[in-house]
């Protein structure tokens, strides 16, 4: 059978791997500290997207950087063998080893051999959930399923519904004859470039090329290959959302889980991995059982999940250290948007749309359409399992577009669910019957139902909000990123002091972050996106000028076209061009995915190309861009500051310790100029004071100094007491003491400017301090924060003991 690397034969059981034993515990919540990995805890990552064009030997090259950038860890992409040519990695083919595109064993070595050369260490990312099957061939485990059927040592891998009789396959084009392209070719059948398996003994009785044979031997396989559009209604095993390229894994079969986790767990065993990201439990059947078994497995990993929490909601007792760091974007992006906006932004929105928008009955209607026809096949064998209740699949979509969260978790979450229950039957009160059986199996957690039920509510969340009501509702697109809540128009700081806190008590080592893979825009966009809520009436002008100009004839949509123009220009042509035809097709008013509307993306393209060849537009476009920059570098500095230095370990993607315009993936995968950051940052440490400007540097001081200070002096970011400044301006600071290093940061700056500056507002100070920044010494018991800030619009303030600048890792 193909196979990239030698191995072993793609026949044969799973090799076993590290395996605990069975219901081992879970412990009670985070790991204590006597748990830490050799090295210490955690103090910061740094996150790069591994792939062909970026291997792991140029991942190695970056070591000494990031050493003196001040990472602790280096965080990355996965690692396993991905889909031939794969961009991102997240479709794991082969879990027995490295991806030999991405540098194979040798790569991962030399890449361990730098870190800890460095005195660096490794946080990698594993995705439990699903494999990539598009590519069969590269596929081992998927080559036998589709080879042998049922009778397939890997048949178990896969959440496949064999109920259902073959193996649907939505590859073909949607063309009655599209069969007809079938050929037998070396022992395989071929469609276009696509390869499939033939069944022993089902071979072509003939000649491989007489008319007919390719669709007899289809007939006899256990596969059947159907048309791509089939996929979303039809398919007969589990996906990754709607992506039928990647079907779902069982790794709550524990044979399954040390075979998938095998290669992964011998690198935590030799010490070259200290942590694990886990991509999407929420699509685990049992992510709690999942989470222990991999706990027994590693018990010493730092441990996160990216767990989407909605807002207020806790993260359940699960043996892990906490989320990868959405809910933290959310509560720092709101510290930096002016309520005293949301009345103005709303009455735009409702104007330029002609109706005023309920954003619940926005996303409800998300993500019903995500129940009904994006997921339809889950949805369908969801209802099988209830087949006395001729009302089930309706019944069924309508409690998951009512969940108030991305799933519960059985046997707790029970009132989310009695959530659900009672706004779908004030909607569907025709449904009350059926609702109310299907709940009473929903609370039982013995129930197959109840186990399948949460998987689909947290696909249902995703598509019809994350990927549909995001690019819908454009009132005030800065808010609308994952893990946020659009329709919470900033929060005081007295929330944020709440939620830091709370933050330190239970997650201490929980990740925070502000730009990750799958941001629908990048931190510094929002920053400068935060400005226009402090000045609405500006913005209003502008969009009316901008839309008689280059009219779009999809409002809602202009308006989101119009922010990410002001929020990310300058930008390359090209970029915004991808940008906004990806983002029409999720939103899927005009235009969509399947059946793209050619004469309204004709237009589209045609407003993108006149902001550029309109000299009397672009011009009008950058005088409200730089009339805002200034502001969002005080932002994007503000909030960068408060991230780095908040409970939790933060994280920095990939390029953003310099300014950055990034867009919704693939935008934000685009490569990074490392030598230009290494170069900065030596004129940095060699002394410059840099301004903030267009260069970036301000930010890379930030981001340097911080992170060196968390590494070197942790003893100083052990606890959590929010400091009140005295004055006029007072709200317009953030600043807090987490143990010894007090962060100082500007918020709304054009309302402070518009206040007069700081005047006479105040910090107090118990001791004699020096700005980590800027190197000046205060030894006031008030210090004026009109001094404090008036190099940079953020400090950060530790005993005068501590060195200005930490210095950098030999």
């Amino acid at each position: 059978m193909p196979t990239a690397d030698p191995g072993p034969a793609v026949g044969a059981p799973p090799a076993a791997g590290p395996r605990p034993a069975a219901g081992a515990p879970p412990a009670a919540g985070p790991r204590p500290a006597d748990r830490t990995a050799p090295g210490g805890p955690p103090t910061a990552t740094y996150r790069v997207q591994v792939r062909p064009g970026f291997d792991l030997g140029a991942t190695a090259a970056l070591a000494d950087y990031l050493a003196d950038l001040g990472a602790s860890h280096l965080y990355t992409s996965p690692l396993l063998t991905a889909a031939p040519g794969s961009a991102h990695c997240y479709d794991v083919v082969d879990h027995r080893r490295v991806g030999p595109e991405i540098g194979g064993e040798a790569g991962r070595r030399q890449l361990a051999a730098a870190l800890r050369d460095h005195g660096l260490r490794l946080l990698v990312d594993i995705v439990p959930n699903h494999a990539g099957v598009a590519v069969p061939a590269a596929n081992p485990a998927w080559w036998d399923v589709l080879r042998a059927g049922r009778e397939s040592p890997y048949a178990t891998w896969f959440d496949i519904d064999w109920s259902r009789g073959r193996l649907l396959l939505p590859v073909l084009a949607d063309q009655p004859d599209a069969l007809d392209d079938l050929k037998i070719v070396d022992g395989e059948l071929r469609y276009h470039e696509h390869r499939f398996p033939i069944a022993d003994g089902t071979g072509p009785d003939g000649a491989p090329d007489t008319p007919g044979t390719a669709h007899r031997v289809h007939d006899r396989q256990h596969y059947e290959l159907v048309s791509w559009r089939r996929g979303d209604a039809e398919l007969t095993y589990r996906r990754f959302f709607a992506v039928s390229e990647l079907a779902g894994l069982r790794v709550e079969d524990p044979a399954v889980f040390a075979a998938t986790h095998a290669e992964i767990l011998r690198w935590v065993a030799v010490g070259d991995v200290d942590g694990i990201r886990v991509d999407h439990p929420d699509g685990l059947r049992d992510p709690a059982g999942y989470l222990a078994r991999l706990r027994a497995a590693a018990p010493h990993a730092w441990l996160l999940i990216e767990k989407i929490l909605e807002p207020g909601e806790e993260l359940p007792a699960w043996p892990v250290d906490g989320t990868t760091g959405y809910d933290a974007l959310a509560e720092v992006t709101d510290l930096f948007v002016d309520p005293a906006g949301e009345a103005a932004f709303t009455t735009l929105d409702t104007r330029l749309t002609g109706r005023a928008t309920s954003w619940p009955e926005l996303t409800h209607a998300g993500r019903l359409a995500a129940a009904t026809e994006l997921l339809a096949t889950e949805l369908r064998r969801l209802a099988r399992l209830a087949p006395d209740l001729p009302d089930a699949g309706p019944a069924l979509a309508e409690l998951a577009a009512n969940y108030p969260v991305y799933r519960s978790y059985p046997p707790d979450g029970l009132r989310h669910l009695a959530t659900a229950r009672a706004e779908a039957g004030r909607r569907r009160p025709d449904l009350a019957a059926t609702l109310d059986t299907l709940t009473a199996r929903l609370r039982d957690p013995g129930d197959e139902l109840a186990a399948r039920f949460p998987q689909f509510s947290g696909a249902v969340m995703a598509k019809g909000v994350e990927d549909t009501a995001y690019y819908r509702w454009t009132r005030f697109v800065a808010l609308n990123e994952v893990g946020g809540d659009p329709a919470r128009f900033g929060r005081p700081v007295a929330d944020f002091h709440t939620a830091a806190a709370r933050r330190q008590e239970r997650f201490p080592l929980g990740m925070t972050t502000l730009s990750t893979h799958d941001t629908k825009r990048g931190e510094d966009v929002r920053a400068r996106l935060a400005v226009l809520a402090e000045m609405p009436g500006t913005w209003s002008a502008a969009v009316d000028r901008w839309t008689a100009a280059a009219p779009l004839p999809d409002p809602a949509f202009a308006h989101l076209l119009w922010q990410t123009v002001a929020g990310a220009w300058p930008i390359e042509r090209e970029r915004l061009h991808a940008y906004v035809e990806k983002a029409a097709r999720e939103a899927a008013t005009s235009t969509n995915w399947t059946s793209p509307d050619v004469d309204f993306e004709r237009t589209l393209h045609a407003v993108v190309d006149r902001i550029y060849d309109d000299p009397a537009l672009r011009a009008d476009v950058t005088d409200l861009v730089d009339t805002i920059t200034p502001a969002g570098w005080s932002n994007a500095l503000g909030q960068k500051l408060v991230q780095l230095t908040m409970p939790g370990v933060p994280d920095v993607y990939q390029g953003t310790e310099l300014w950055q315009n990034s867009l919704v993936d693939p935008d934000n995968r685009r490569p990074v100029d490392f030598a230009a950051r290494r170069d900065l940052l030596a004129r940095v440490d060699a002394g410059r004071q840099p301004d903030v400007d267009a260069t970036g540097a301000a930010k890379l001081l930030v981001v340097a100094r911080t992170l060196r200070l968390r590494r070197d002096r942790p003893d100083l970011f052990t606890g959590y007491r929010p400091v009140a400044a005295d004055g006029p301006a007072a709200d317009h600071v953030v600043a807090y003491d987490r143990g010894g290093a007090v962060a100082v940061a500007t918020r709304l700056p054009l309302g402070l400017t518009r206040l007069g500056g700081w005047d006479h507002t105040f910090l107090p100070s118990s001791r004699s301090v020096v700005d980590t920044f800027t190197g000046r010494v205060y030894s006031e018991s008030r210090i004026a924060v009109a001094e404090l800030l008036d190099r940079y619009p953020v400090a950060l303030l530790t005993p005068a003991e501590t060195p200005a600048r930490p210095l950098v890792r030999p």
